[in-house]
């Protein structure tokens, strides 16, 4: 039965490693840091703030093509694919590419056409697509996007039909950064497609994410530009059991943009490797208070963590964080090994992070007939005793 709860605040003790802790600068409208394991916001400027994104979009498009269609498909190009403004592979009506082709196309040289083929396969139109993609977003967290392209053109739409933020953007990222063939295809360095139907016609395609020769231990991730949107780009570095995503919106325009958005980029990843480690902040196996057992030899069973948590924190967070402890104070027997006890939060200043069970970590047996009398026993005893000390 049980009898009482009880809660209690257990501050961790880390160690006390020196970090920077110089705030990046960064020109961008809007921008984010996020761990690319948790999608946890590490910095951001303006990160919830909507903005048109331009060919990030083309993040999301991939994704989809990757979850729902067969890359050995043959996709026929449609009057509409053809058609759409530059940058474009120039592909002709009728004509049939592969569909994995038409993935490296997009990704590595944001070739809207190529966007446009892919999402009348899949979505079986552009809006039909359109709708996956915004509903995909909010499966995936992002709540305040909407997509009305494929590939990020916006000229003819209105901010209320395609916009973004740069947090929902670094979340998508996330996402599709657990794909292994959305991470290959990001990081090809060039490719060639034959193209089917085309009457022996290739395409020699190079990767235009400069940051993946530029900066250490780089995964990409996609470009884009518009006069609307401006430059901007959602990028991912890995180094160690580091992994980090970036996006930075409306960068700039001009050429100056063009290279701001790669410093903005920059300044938000040194930022983050320099200040944020992993750390264990909770140990499977840590004791808690123990829970007191009634009817048992065992008055008392140890209580534990059931599981590890570790996650990316700099030394100022990790003089923030606290074990919050929701624990039963008393149980009747029997209770088991691994039975449930209570909740352990681990709360960064006021905000949870993770939950996890504690458990008992030994058995504690009810009394037995004979183990039971003995009991009654002495305590009948005791209060004997105190009954005739009392008199």
């Amino acid at each position: 039965m049980k009898k009482l709860l009880f809660y209690v605040a257990l501050t961790l003790l880390f160690s006390q490693t020196v970090y920077g802790s110089q705030l990046p600068s960064v020109a961008a409208q809007g921008a984010v840091l996020v761990d690319g394991d948790t999608g946890r916001v590490l910095w951001g400027k303006n990160e919830q703030k909507p903005l048109t994104m331009a060919s990030t979009t083309k993040i999301m498009t991939a994704i989809l093509v990757l979850e729902e269609g067969n890359l050995d498909d043959m996709v026929t190009v449609s009057q509409r694919a053809a058609k759409s403004p530059q940058v474009r592979m120039n592909l002709t009506a009728g004509e049939q590419v592969r569909q994995e082709d038409l993935l490296y196309a997009m990704m590595l040289k944001s070739y809207n056409d190529a966007a446009v083929a892919l999402a009348e396969h899949i979505g079986g139109s552009v809006e039909g697509f359109c709708e996956k993609m915004t509903q995909k977003a909010k499966e995936i967290g992002a709540e305040d996007t909407v997509f009305g392209s494929p590939n990020g053109l916006d000229s003819h739409l209105s901010f209320q039909e395609h916009h973004s933020t740069a947090k929902d953007m670094a979340l998508i990222a996330c996402y599709a950064l657990k794909n292994p063939k959305f991470v290959e295809i990001i990081n090809t360095p060039s490719v060639t497609l034959p193209m089917k139907g085309g009457e022996g016609k290739e395409y020699f395609i190079t990767n235009q994410d400069r940051f993946l020769q530029e900066y250490e231990g780089a995964m990409g991730v996609k470009t884009g530009f518009t006069n609307k949107a401006g430059q901007c780009f959602v990028g991912a570095a890995k180094r160690g059991d580091v992994t980090l995503v970036t996006t930075v919106l409306a960068s700039g325009w001009g050429t100056e943009g063009k290279e701001q958005k790669w410093k903005d980029t920059k300044a938000l990843m040194d930022y983050g490797f320099e200040n944020y480690h992993m750390e264990k902040v909770a140990a499977k196996g840590q004791q808690v208070h123990p829970t007191e057992v009634l009817h048992s030899s065992n008055e008392r069973v140890a209580a534990v963590l059931a599981e590890d948590f570790e996650g990316l924190f700099s030394q100022e967070e990790m003089e923030h964080i606290n074990l919050c402890v929701t624990q039963v104070k008393t149980l009747e027997a029997p209770v088991k090994k691994g039975q449930k006890l209570g909740i352990a939060e681990v709360m960064l200043g006021e905000t949870a992070l993770a939950k996890i069970d504690i458990v008992a970590a030994e058995e504690a047996n009810r009394y037995t007939l004979i183990e039971m009398l003995h009991y009654l026993a002495g305590k009948w005893n005791a209060f004997d005793l105190d009954k005739n000390l009392k008199s």
